[in-house]
């Protein structure tokens, strides 16, 4: 009985131990932002920066349009969260809450293509985007959020909706409600902790993504944050406080996201997929 508090004491100091690990790499980032460029390779190293040098995120910053391309950014992300949050909630509706024949099939077929690597459709699908002339817009980007959601998504939502118990719909139908009241008014005040979990996993995917931006924007009046960062390392590779000040820009707004919806990101993680 008397060893219990330690255990947990020691477990709590390893877990401290690993978080510090985890986290080494983005204090290190928050920390040469603060620094001037030969403060940065001191050995022994230096963890607090002295002087704080402020300015060098409003040097990074300047440099290259960053205004813009925040701008840019957060056009795509709204619009990308929006358009999954509602495809793959009306998708998982359809596949967990409907009775149709067929359903359980098309869904394991569904399943299949996340087997299917990016790299096989990569050049179908640009040369599709391509012959429609919207290559170098955001419609390649955007659009797909729009049909489904992502395969992944609706799993998930369908995993957290089947955990609803059925008496609900079955009450709803006596008051006269149709599928989509049910769904709006049902559904999703219910499910709202899932429907989180997606719209943070589908932000820190659009802010972060690099590769789809590359492929389908030319014009860098069009570039995201994560091509403008590649452009500011490309050009100012041996300036590291300026590149830790910019990549510390990049990445703090997502860090301030998760930090939001940190509760509900865990319950849905936790609640999900509790009933098959």
């Amino acid at each position: 009985m008397r060893t219990a508090p330690y255990r947990q004491a020691g477990t709590y100091a390893a877990l401290l131990a690993i978080s510090f690990l985890f986290l080494l790499p983005l204090i290190w980032m928050l920390r040469s932002s603060l620094m001037g460029l030969s403060q940065i390779f001191e050995m022994p190293p230096v963890w607090l920066p002295n002087p704080v040098k402020w300015d060098n995120f409003a040097r990074a910053l300047t440099v290259l349009p960053f205004d813009r391309f925040f701008l840019n950014t957060v056009v795509i992300v709204v619009a990308t969260v929006a358009g999954t949050v509602l495809s793959s909630t009306i998708a998982a509706f359809g596949f967990s809450r409907i009775q149709w024949k067929g359903r359980n099939l098309v869904f394991m077929i569904l399943l299949t293509s996340m087997m299917l690597p990016g790299a096989v459709t990569l050049i179908p699908t640009f040369i599709g985007w391509r012959a429609l002339g919207f290559y170098d817009t955001y419609y390649p980007l955007v659009a797909p959020a729009f049909f489904g959601g992502g395969i992944f998504n609706v799993f998930l939502l369908r995993q957290f909706y089947m955990t609803i118990p059925r008496d609900f719909d079955e009450a709803a139908v006596v008051d006269g409600a149709s599928y989509f009241q049910i769904y709006w008014r049902v559904i999703l005040p219910l499910s709202r902790s899932a429907v989180i979990v997606v719209g943070l996993f589908t932000f820190l995917g659009a802010w972060n993504d690099f590769f789809g931006p590359l492929i389908y924007l030319r014009s860098e009046d069009k570039f995201t944050l994560a091509l403008g960062l590649q452009m500011f390392q490309g050009t100012y590779t041996s300036q590291w406080d300026l590149l830790m000040a910019a990549a510390s820009a990049v990445v703090l707004p997502c860090i301030a996201v998760f930090l939001l919806g940190q509760k509900y990101f865990l319950e849905g993680i936790t609640l999900t997929g509790l009933k098959g």
